[in-house]
């Protein structure tokens, strides 16, 4: 059995596809909504500015069509996993582009050009390759035998945070 199909990973990884379709699904009742997701074994918590019944209502859809075949909707583009992403990729870029050649000024200033443009290539490449990660290691659309156990507020403060439990 590979790492992502554990048991205990397979269920992250479900919990985090529908996390990423139920921000969608919010997204679309409301363009300008500002939500962060952590996702988790037990299911996934919704921060932002979104009544529980808003976060129930489209958990339930997100489920929906997610088990009607919109895998797509498990795959979302400001992920943690796309800013890890580009982050590694664009740091080992720099460090590459800083540390192949020997200096041959004091400083290495002189390669802040190379550096600059392999961290923005980095970060170019990353975009895709967050998506193919999120796609096949930290997320899954099958949530086929995934259940809703309940929503509600977790807590008060400037920020609501709205759990999902699922099973």
């Amino acid at each position: 059995m590979s790492l992502p199909n554990l048991p205990f990973i397979s269920r992250i990884r479900r919990n985090h596809g529908l996390e990423h379709a139920t921000i969608h699904v919010l997204i679309q009742r409301n363009p300008y909504l500002s939500l962060v997701g952590r996702s988790d074994w037990g299911g996934f918590s919704i921060y932002g500015q979104v009544t529980t019944q808003e976060v129930e209502s489209a958990a339930h859809e997100a489920l929906a069509r997610l088990r009607a075949g919109e895998q797509a909707l498990a795959v979302h583009p400001r992920c943690g996993t796309m800013l890890a992403t580009t982050g590694i990729l664009s740091g080992v870029a720099a460090f590459f582009a800083l540390g192949v050649r020997p200096s041959r000024s004091r400083f290495r200033w002189a390669h802040l050009p190379e550096t600059l443009t392999a961290a923005t290539v980095a970060a170019i490449i990353a975009q895709p390759l967050g998506l193919l990660l999120q796609q096949h290691v930290t997320t899954s659309s099958d949530v086929e035998h995934l259940q809703i156990v309940r929503v509600y507020k977790q807590r008060g403060g400037p920020v609501p945070v709205h759990r999902v439990e699922t099973r």
